[in-house]
């Protein structure tokens, strides 16, 4: 009787006992162990860990209303109070204290944020240009 098995990966003659093929190397079968019972394992893991995060607003906050956003940078966007709205607070006193950066970054945000609402609207089919 011929003592030989095939490799399930490669489909060589190997020895009937082998665990690992002798042309791939890879494993065959599961390696037999002197001891059949697996060990115990005990995990005593008490975390008393509690989450105390409490921060609110801002970038990881409620999200803000894109058309709130645009009515005050285009009637209050010289005093910062689009940036204040949407819980940037320092750039919101930079654009409080240079008005609006001398205005340009008012209405270079102006328009980045039209443009924005646009392309939202865009997405959702409401208007294409």
């Amino acid at each position: 009787m011929d003592e030989t098995k095939f490799c399930k990966f490669c489909g060589a003659k190997i020895p009937m006992d082998a665990v690992l093929c002798t042309a791939c190397g890879r494993q065959v079968e599961e390696f037999k162990s002197e001891r059949s019972a697996q060990p115990s394992i005990v995990i005593n893991n008490a975390n008393a860990n509690t989450n105390t995060n409490v921060n609110g607003g801002g970038a990881g906050g409620k999200a803000k209303n894109k058309t709130v956003a645009i009515l005050l940078c285009l009637f209050l966007g010289l005093l910062g109070a689009h940036r204040f709205y949407e819980g940037k607070i320092l750039s919101g006193i930079l654009y409080l204290c240079t008005g609006g950066l001398c205005g340009v970054a008012h209405w270079w945000t102006l328009s980045f944020y039209s443009q924005s609402r646009i392309h939202t609207m865009c997405r959702r089919k409401q208007v294409c240009w």
